[in-house]
C-alpha cells in the first residue's frame, strides 16, 4: 500500500519509474535526430517538472503531469527556478509537449490527456509569458 510507505521510499520509487519514462523520451529524441544538445535541453526541463514539480507537496502519477501544467508554468517554475524566463517558459512547455507526445506515442497515456495538454499550452501562454515578465521585472529594493 502507497499510503504505508515513507516518504523516502515514495520518491525513490517515483524517481526510479521517471527515470524509466525519461529514457524512452531520451532514446526517442534520438531517433527524430535531434542533436545532443536539444536533446539535454528537453532531458533536463522534463526531468525538473517530472522529479520536482510533481513530487514537490505530494506524488503524482504520469497522467496527472497532463493536467498540472498551469500551475508549474504559471507559479511553480517562475518563483522557484531562478533560470525563468519568457524564453525559457516556451523551451520548457516544447520540452513538456514532446515528452508527453512521446509518452502518448508509447502508450503511457491516453491521447485525451494528451490532447488537454496540448490545449492548456495554447491557452495559457501568453499568461505564463505575462506571469514570468512581472516576476523578473520586481522591483525588490522596496522590500530593504
Amino acid at each position: 500500500m502507497e499510503e504505508n510507505k515513507s516518504y523516502d521510499q515514495k520518491l525513490e520509487e517515483h524517481t526510479k519509474l521517471n527515470k524509466e519514462y525519461i529514457d524512452k523520451f531520451e532514446n526517442w529524441l534520438k531517433e527524430k535526430g535531434l542533436s545532443p544538445k536539444t536533446i539535454r535541453n528537453h532531458v533536463g526541463n522534463v526531468d525538473t517538472y517530472l522529479n520536482y514539480y510533481l513530487n514537490y507537496y505530494e506524488f503524482h502519477d504520469l497522467k496527472d503531469g497532463c493536467y498540472m501544467l498551469n500551475g508549474y508554468l504559471g507559479d511553480f517554475f517562475i518563483r522557484k527556478c531562478m533560470w525563468s524566463t519568457a524564453y525559457s517558459t516556451k523551451q520548457t512547455s516544447a520540452s513538456i509537449k514532446k515528452f508527453y507526445q512521446c509518452m502518448n506515442e508509447l502508450n503511457y497515456v491516453e491521447d485525451k490527456d494528451y490532447k488537454y495538454l496540448c490545449e492548456d499550452i495554447k491557452e495559457n501562454m501568453d499568461y505564463w509569458l505575462e506571469e514570468v515578465e512581472d516576476y523578473n521585472s520586481m522591483d525588490y529594493s522596496d522590500f530593504f
